[in-house]
């Protein structure tokens, strides 16, 4: 038994580095190439190292005039969406978990389906919705379409479902609104799938590129993935400078999950608990 524990240990950790070595070597030719001279990013044969390191690309994306702004827009957006995705989802979950009112299961099952509708299906007609109400090429017409997360509702359903009944009815005898019970106990007992859920929600919402690319056309509104695109689009097919801005767009999320990796892992194990 011991050596087939042993063996399975080795193997798993045989995939483990692979896996590793699979995203290590694209971000290690990513930060290697934004480090290159523009002239050896298309030698033949390529070179993993360059002949001298350079920040040239760095500087060229970084004087952007509206780099910054597009930064401020990313961070804006990213955490405003998060924060109202943590606050309606949690509120919706509660419901669904807590509370009994005829459709119940019906609304479930639409909010469930949700999952499986593609973003892009839904473009046009949240396009058509945004110039409806005039929120194009403004930041509430980037923030608004991204706040609807079946999935965020679903998972947060799960891990409330877990939560011990008994803890809510004793607050009940004490007096407590089921307002009071969702913000002084509920909540507090589910911070780590709240910090997963805000974790994956900025993420997402960082990441994306389609929706604010639509919906936006003014520079001023643009958030980070959209505007280093449009700088690329005007200067040409530059590859130590496309490298050097997706490093820039991804150190802030390098960032994040070094700072929070703990909450990102205990609140997956603890949503998966919860759904066993």
């Amino acid at each position: 038994m011991s050596d087939r524990f042993r063996w399975g240990t080795a193997v798993l950790a045989l995939v483990t580095v692979a896996l590793a070595a699979l995203w290590a070597l694209p971000f290690a030719w990513t930060l290697l190439t934004s480090l290159k001279p523009e002239s050896e990013t298309t030698e033949v044969p390529l070179r993993w190292l360059p002949s001298e390191f350079t920040v040239e690309a760095y500087r060229s994306v970084l004087s952007t005039p509206d780099i910054w702004i597009w930064l401020l827009n990313s961070v804006f957006t990213a955490g405003t969406v998060t924060v109202l995705v943590v606050l309606l989802a949690s509120t919706a979950a509660y419901g669904f978990s807590r509370t009994d009112f005829r459709g119940r299961r019906a609304l479930l099952a639409f909010v469930v389906a949700g999952v499986l509708v593609p973003a892009e299906v839904l473009i046009v007609p949240l396009f058509d919705e945004m110039v409806f109400l005039g929120l194009v090429d403004t930041p509430w017409g980037v923030i608004l379409p991204q706040v609807v997360l079946p999935a965020m509702v679903y998972i947060l359903k799960v891990f409330f479902d877990g939560v011990p009944r008994e803890l809510e009815e004793a607050a009940i005898v004490d007096g407590a609104s089921r307002w009071r019970i969702y913000w002084r106990i509920v909540l507090p007992l589910s911070r780590p799938v709240l910090a997963a859920v805000a974790i994956f929600t900025f993420i997402t919402t960082w990441n994306n590129f389609l929706w604010p690319f639509i919906v936006t056309a003014d520079p001023a509104t643009m958030t980070l993935p959209v505007g280093l695109a449009t700088v690329q689009g005007s200067y040409g097919v530059r590859y130590a400078e496309v490298m050097a801005t997706v490093v820039i767009a991804g150190l802030p999320l390098l960032l994040l999950f070094v700072l929070f990796q703990r909450q990102i892992v205990r609140g997956i194990a603890h949503t998966g608990l919860a759904g066993r």
